[in-house]
């Protein structure tokens, strides 16, 4: 469903999927064909999704590329044809036809259910007899990685590895039909396709769509929606936050029987507040696009939420490594976080160099430093690329943020290093401070010489009105230096 639109029913979108499947059909594109999907945020994206999936390959793409980026990935996924919204004359169009792929054009019905639309082609069409849907191991979906630091990477996911996923988190968050999800996620993205999409869908729940994260009007479609819960990632929390006391009449008459964060840590300052608000469990889940999203999640009920941990294993196996692979490390243990199960991608596309540094004896690296306790809790202590090395003393980065949080001035931190001519490496933070509030670089030096070794302590502090986020609203600590002009 969607703001001022019908409800689409499971049958619907059954036809739904049927009519789109058909029509790729007659144009030759069916099992593992890749298919670009550049739609903004909306029920059209979501059926588009499910209706791709079901019988051939889906790729979504970010609506925000440039031309460029646009140019490297339609090419780096070799896709066989490009679904735009009816109208849309921008890159990724000029990049296909440069490319000659075929261009499928959505027309949302304005009239009809959330969701349904007319598929428009200029395409030479065939009759032929329609194709069947995927069969269990065919690709369902293909995303890159970041690429924060090298060139970003295929990885292709199966059918099985969507749907265990969607299942794990349906168990997790225990989903039944009565649930709604709201979803402000992008849904080029893991988090929004999967954590919110097909979990909702695999647990027969329904899925308001918004057009998108905007805080200034969050709370009005969780009043229209009357949403049982959402999901994002902690930069959204806190903005939802910050407007939270403006809206505290429609916050009691909410219908949410749980929150959920993921793809970023979450400062347990913020899972205080985020409870103390909404009067519902937040749930922090770990995440990652090989794993088809959800490796690990706090218990909804039964066990004890641990504010600061990522929870327990939620679906594949997790231990930790010792960080040259040669064996597992104990109880407490730090070391690298790795996975198995059948959520988990088999390996980076045409890439054996990665591939073989990616995978030791069937586990996947998950490239995340941690520990886990005796009772299964997981605790992710920093990305191996981020921890900081000054002069052999390693900084976990998320260690330094979660201190400074504390400092009743501060709204955000992210803690990075920035090059250093006798250490290689030092420690830096970015803030940005509550409306109204000043305190100086050295008082906050203080601050955190009071709670942490002097090595921590950060030597470059610059205040910002806004700290840098990639396309998902995560806040972006690796090449931070760079962006803020300190190498």
């Amino acid at each position: 469903c969607a703001s001022g639109r019908a409800e689409l029913t499971y049958g619907g979108l059954l036809h739904q999927i049927t009519r789109v499947k058909e029509k790729f059909s007659r144009n030759n594109i069916t099992h593992n064909d890749r298919v670009a999907i550049v739609l903004p945020n909306g029920p059209e994206i979501a059926t588009a999704f499910f209706s791709i999936a079901s019988f051939a390959t889906a790729a979504p793409l970010n609506p925000a590329y440039t031309k460029e980026e646009f140019d490297f990935y339609l090419s780096d996924l070799c896709v066989k044809a490009l679904v735009l919204e009816k109208g849309n004359t921008g890159p990724a169009r000029i990049s296909a036809l440069q490319k000659e792929l075929p261009i499928f054009e959505i027309e949302a019905l304005a009239n009809e259910p959330a969701g349904t639309f007319d598929l428009i082609s200029t395409n030479t069409e065939k009759m032929v007899a329609s194709a069947s849907f995927s069969d269990p191991d065919d690709q369902a979906l293909v995303l890159h990685t970041s690429g924060t630091t090298s060139r970003p990477k295929i990885v292709p996911l199966t059918n099985n590895n969507i749907c265990a996923s969607a299942q794990n988190i349906m168990n997790t968050l225990e989903l039944t039909t009565k649930d709604k999800c709201l979803n402000i996620m992008p849904l080029f993205h893991i988090h929004g396709l999967i954590a919110a999409a097909l979990s909702t869908l695999r647990a027969g729940g329904s899925i308001f769509c918004s057009h998108g994260f905007n805080a200034l009007n969050f709370f009005s479609l969780l009043k229209e929606s009357e949403a049982t819960w959402y999901t994002a990632v902690p930069t959204m929390h806190q903005a939802i936050l910050s407007r939270s006391t403006n809206n505290n009449s429609l916050i009691k008459n909410t219908h949410l029987r749980m929150v959920r964060s993921s793809s970023a840590s979450l400062p347990p300052q913020v899972m205080k507040e985020l409870e103390k608000t909404f009067g519902c469990p937040v749930i922090e889940a770990y995440g990652m696009t090989e794993a088809s999203h959800q490796m690990a999640s706090n218990p909804l009920n039964g066990a004890p939420r641990r504010p600061g941990t990522v929870g327990q294993a939620a679906g594949p196996e997790i231990a930790v490594m010792e960080e040259d692979g040669l064996d597992f490390v104990g109880t407490n243990g730090k070391g690298e976080i790795v996975i198995r199960g059948s959520n988990v991608f088999s390996g980076y596309e045409n890439n054996t160099q990665a591939n073989d540094s990616a995978f030791t004896d069937g586990w996947f690296r998950t490239g995340d430093q941690g520990v886990i306790d005796q009772d299964g809790y997981i605790t992710i202590t920093g990305r191996l690329k981020e921890i900081i090395n000054r002069g052999g003393e390693k900084i976990s980065p998320r260690e330094v943020d979660e201190l400074l949080l504390n400092h009743p001035a501060i709204q955000q931190v992210v803690t990075f290093s920035i090059p250093h001519h006798n250490l290689g490496e030092d420690v830096a933070a970015a803030i940005v401070l509550n409306k109204g509030e000043t305190i100086s670089e050295n008082d906050l030096r203080d601050y955190a010489r009071s709670y942490l070794a002097a090595f921590k302590v950060p030597r470059k502090i610059i205040f910002l009105e806004e700290i840098p986020k990639g396309p998902t609203g995560k806040l972006q600590r690796i090449g931070l230096a760079e962006k803020l002009g300190l190498l």
